[in-house]
């Protein structure tokens, strides 16, 4: 079943809240030593700001929907790594490398399930009446 009356209605706050998600990731990018632990919170991260967006993009679909689409993107990114295309679209546009990253790792997926758990249980959390 949809939300029940929190469909476009909760989009402005979703937006505040994607906008803090990637406040927080260009922190961690520009600011946190360079290791696993900032690699994680990166990834971490990312996958809760693509649950986001599907989110704001989708806003009376179901939450495992929610879900499986931004894991979907973050595995189809994480797994298009293994081709030189990010690279290539990094070398042209240095930006895309936030988006698209530019090296295939294994713990990337562990992290980004671990993202998309995160956001999707605090949601569950918060309005558990919602599926």
């Amino acid at each position: 079943m949809p939300d029940s009356g929190s469909g476009p209605t909760r989009r402005p706050v979703l937006a505040l809240i994607a906008l803090a998600t990637v406040a927080a990731g260009l922190a961690v990018h520009l600011l946190a030593p360079a290791g696993p632990v900032s690699d994680a919170a990166g990834d971490i991260l990312y996958a809760a700001l693509i649950v986001l967006l599907v989110a704001f993009v989708a806003p009376r679909a179901r939450w495992w929907a929610v879900a499986a689409v931004a894991l979907g993107w973050c595995f189809g990114v994480e797994l298009l790594q293994l081709t030189p295309l990010p690279g290539q679209w990094g070398a042209t546009v240095p930006a895309l490398r936030l988006v698209f990253g530019t090296g295939f790792s294994p713990w990337d997926l562990l992290w980004y399930a671990v993202g998309v758990t995160l956001v999707v249980g605090i949601r569950k959390r918060l309005q558990p009446q919602d599926q």
